[in-house]
């Protein structure tokens, strides 16, 4: 076994302790996170901390990858929308999980990265875009779950309204410095809303979260 298998089989062990849902630690075993880190880091890529892609963004560390999945609570037949592709690590577990993933990224050169990465390993059902000003990706929705890899000063009713009813959104809301991990499930008689615990990400850019 080479010191990078050994390092995965090490981390998913460690995450099977903390995360319940099986599926997810099954998912991550199959996806290499290798595949979506620059080759400086290389011998990092299952370290459970988040690395630098460049651009000023991260790829995150897998336990909080793993914290948002799970609260996603998928069963297969889910369309997803996942707000900051980054390295596209994310979006290869969730497409695991779920019928189809839709991936939104404003940084034009990780848009195409993320792509390249995705297709070298096979995902047909994701479809990763160029983001616009408005939060989401409002031309597939509704969805039934909304994962944000990105941090917002309050939870945005925009992205609330692209949200299928029963649908989960999980998102980090607080300052630009440390947030509150976020789990809101759409409801009629009112939104059931969850706190996971303090995390830090980088900021959410766009209407209805931070300026740039």
């Amino acid at each position: 076994m080479n010191n990078l298998e050994a390092a995965k089989a090490d981390l998913i062990r460690n995450l099977s302790w903390e995360i319940a849902d099986k599926r997810v630690i099954e998912a991550m075993k199959r996806v290499p996170r290798e595949a979506f880190v620059p080759q400086e880091y290389y011998y990092a890529a299952y370290e459970d901390r988040p690395l630098s892609i460049g651009f000023g963004q991260t790829i995150s560390q897998p336990f909080i990858v793993a914290l948002m999945i799970q609260a996603l609570e998928l069963k297969g037949g889910e369309k997803v929308l996942e707000l900051g592709t980054g390295s596209g690590y994310e979006a290869a577990i969730l497409a695991e999980l779920a019928r189809q993933v839709i991936t939104v990224e404003r940084i034009p050169e990780l848009v195409g990265s993320a792509k390249q990465a995705l297709e070298k390993l096979g995902y047909s059902n994701i479809k990763v875009h160029l983001a616009g000003r408005t939060l989401g990706w409002l031309e597939d929705a509704p969805y039934d779950a909304i994962i944000v890899s990105a941090g917002a000063p309050s939870i945005p009713q925009i992205l609330l309204g692209q949200l299928s009813w029963g649908g989960r959104l999980v998102i980090p809301v607080g300052s630009r410095w440390q947030q509150e991990l976020m789990k809101v499930t759409k409801l009629k008689e009112g939104n059931k809303v969850e706190n996971l615990g303090a995390c830090y990400f980088v900021s959410l850019i766009g209407k209805g979260a931070w300026e740039e």
